[in-house]
């Protein structure tokens, strides 16, 4: 409070009170997440995806480029000696480990591992205000929005529509057949992939559309922009249908869920409601026009979620291979099985051909992180998943801070996350990447204030 009567009496007593106050700036983070987007854009066309490893590994070079580029001293976030932890044991498993994949393969994880978390430091060391967050918000929201409406377009043109698919996916043992679907109309197609050249791809910006744009419209006061955040939820959530990426619905629903238990929490019970009649009405109109569309095979890979018993359901989906990793991997493999025995870093560089390491297996993220560092490593990322929730959950409750809502948002997504990670390996790819810029980006900007009392920009209106 303190804070906000310093700003107001200085914009009161300052001749320059008519001026605008606090513009958000372009910054590192805002380009690091826009070469992002470009990098992910190229590989949509043919002579530049032959090059698909070098702009893959070109977007976790520039997370590491990053920790170099910006060496300055930054915010301690709550997650950051987790973080720490986790390299360490990262390393120690690369220097004494005896059974890694191949040297490369073993090198390339650590740094994996490393790009991922990076955005915890480096972004930590960047001066962000609370519009500059806003600001990679509606980055993240304007992209997720346009690749989910390129999405909806290529399940009805897809002739024009439909971009290279990945070379990984062609020269697959069934060249992509399972990522197809058969619509109402007939027509057999892959799943749509936004911009992106992997077909289901487009769930992954139907998220991303869905969240940020249920925030956008209970928070914006803009007419146009807060109409555009709700027109954003049922482009997302067809495309999350027409991918027939279950978990990213049940990913969704449960952010939702989080969002309005954190919104009764805070006696905002006025936009409890609001959200809710928007997420019930978009939500049953954008079912009909998805099952119009999609026909049977989107209506019954839904409805097989409600089939059974929920434990049944979260047992043949995912849960066995929670108890393979326990049952099975923890006894044989407490200390790790030795790094890039499985996932990407050994389908690219990994020997295959030792046998006493042979490529193991890892649907999920508990399964991954075990393999990688044993049971220390599991409690480690787990413990530094923990801290940045508490991070996060102190924006929420600071009820002075402008980015409350925010918080709230990011806290769903974060839950969301952790839900996730019983589904797939999220923290070794650019969704975790993501995970860390969005809970570090939003820290800083949370205690701008703090470390900057008044601000006034010199831009006029």
């Amino acid at each position: 409070m303190r804070n906000r009567e310093m700003l107001e009496r200085s914009t009161k007593l300052s001749p320059i009170s008519s001026w605008r106050i606090h513009l958000p700036q372009f910054t590192w983070l805002h380009a690091f997440v826009l070469l992002q987007f470009l990098l992910q854009i190229a590989l949509l066309l043919p002579e530049i995806s032959r090059v698909r490893i070098a702009l893959r590994v070109g977007a976790f070079a520039l997370s590491l480029g990053l920790l170099w580029r910006i060496p300055k001293t930054g915010i301690q976030h709550p997650a950051k000696p987790w973080a720490i932890v986790v390299l360490c044991i990262m390393a120690l498993e690369l220097f004494w480990h005896p059974y890694h994949s191949s040297t490369l393969a073993a090198m390339a994880q650590c740094l994996m591992y490393l790009a991922v978390l990076a955005p915890l430091f480096w972004v930590s060391r960047l001066e962000i205000s609370d519009h500059d967050f806003r600001g990679l918000i509606y980055l993240l929201w304007g992209f997720h929005t346009l690749s989910s409406i390129v999405g909806v377009l290529q399940v009805y043109y897809p002739d024009i529509f439909n971009f290279a698919v990945s070379s990984v996916i062609r020269e697959s043992t069934y060249g992509g057949d399972h990522l197809r679907i058969t619509l109402a109309n007939g027509l057999y197609i892959y799943r749509p992939s936004g911009l992106s050249d992997v077909p289901g791809n487009a769930a992954n910006s139907g998220f991303y559309a869905l969240l940020f744009g249920m925030g956008i419209a209970l928070q914006e006061r803009n007419l146009i922009f807060r109409l555009a955040g709700i027109a954003s939820v049922p482009i997302g959530l067809f495309c999350i249908y027409l991918s027939q990426v279950r978990s990213t619905l049940i990913l969704a629903l449960v952010c939702l869920l989080v969002i309005a238990l954190i919104l009764i929490q805070l006696r905002r019970f006025w936009q409890v409601a609001v959200m809710s009649a928007i997420t019930i009405a978009l939500a049953t109109v954008t079912t009909r026009w998805a099952v119009d569309v999609g026909g049977e095979m989107t209506s019954d890979r839904f409805l097989a979620l409600i089939a059974d018993s929920p434990d049944k359901v979260v047992y043949d989906n995912r849960g066995s291979f929670l108890e393979h990793t326990i049952t099975e991997y923890l006894p044989q493999y407490p200390f790790g099985a030795g790094l890039g025995r499985w996932g990407m870093m050994n389908d690219y560089f990994g020997n295959n051909s030792n046998p006493m390491t042979p490529p193991l297996w890892a649907e999920i993220q508990w399964t991954g992180w075990l393999l990688d560092g044993g049971i220390m490593l599991v409690i480690a990322y787990a413990g530094a998943i923990i801290a940045a929730c508490f991070g996060t959950w102190q924006v929420v409750s600071n009820r002075q801070s402008s980015l409350q809502l925010w918080g709230a948002i990011v806290f769903a997504y974060n839950v969301g996350a952790i839900v996730i990670i019983f589904n797939s390996p999220l923290f070794i790819g650019q969704g975790g990447m993501e995970f860390w810029l969005l809970n570090t980006a939003l820290f800083v900007a949370a205690q701008y204030f703090d470390r900057h009392p008044v601000v006034v920009s010199w831009s006029k209106k």
